[in-house]
């Protein structure tokens, strides 16, 4: 039976967080300098060694968004360099993709937590920097906005299956869309949009339909 009067003590898995934290450490770089990324981003293992499964590159956030987690959980500045790098260089198609719902995974892990990190000081703080996460975060949610299925009692974002499917990851995903209205971003193409961004947030408020305010 379950003891709701139980109070661990958290530095009773300080020990266990230092191997974590060191395996975590040692698994980005291996993934880094041993897996070939032509075949694709890695999604599971196979005989101990990162392999693909092509539909979508769906994981590729996950690849640096892991480091980023990483360093704000260890403070390794070396880590943080080569996630900020390969972000740049290699997750700009992702911001834009039309033909897929993966924009969570993909933006939020990497776009998103570099902003959250700047905003907490965890970085340093750069202007022009936090302005190029929040566009390609503002792009991402409205590229999610643009996948929209409508039907008689509202509609749904689709997945990358068609405009007829709707599934459990798709809903996760959404998040892109909720950061890139909370930052005052709306989609250019819907008529349905109020151009007071506060006065769209309002309604949806009213109707129960945004969580609290994070961003």
């Amino acid at each position: 039976m379950t003891d709701l009067n139980l109070k661990p003590d958290p530095g009773f898995l300080s020990g266990k967080l230092e191997k974590f934290w060191d395996l975590s450490g040692r698994k980005i770089l291996l993934i880094e300098n041993e897996y070939d990324e032509s075949m694709g981003s890695p999604v599971f293992t196979a005989g101990g060694k990162y392999t693909t499964r092509g539909w979508t590159e769906w994981t590729q956030g996950f690849q640096y968004g892991s480091a980023l987690l990483h360093f704000d959980a260890t403070g390794e500045e070396a880590i943080l360099r080569s996630a900020r790098e390969n972000i740049l260089k290699k997750m700009a198609p992702h911001i834009s993709h039309t033909g897929v719902h993966d924009h969570g995974f993909n933006n939020i892990s990497t776009y998103g937590n570099l902003l959250r990190m700047m905003n907490e000081g965890k970085t340093t703080f750069s202007e022009w920097e936090k302005n190029f996460y929040e566009l390609a975060l503002k792009i991402s949610g409205a590229v999610q906005a643009s996948r929209w299925t409508p039907v008689k009692t509202g509609g749904f974002i689709h997945s990358f299956n068609g405009a007829h499917s709707l599934f459990v990851d798709t809903i996760r995903s959404v998040r892109s869309l909720i950061v890139s209205h909370r930052l005052g971003h709306f989609l250019q193409a819907d008529p349905n949009h109020d151009q007071d961004p506060q006065q769209d947030e309002k309604h949806l408020r009213a109707r129960g339909a945004l969580p609290k305010r994070q961003w």
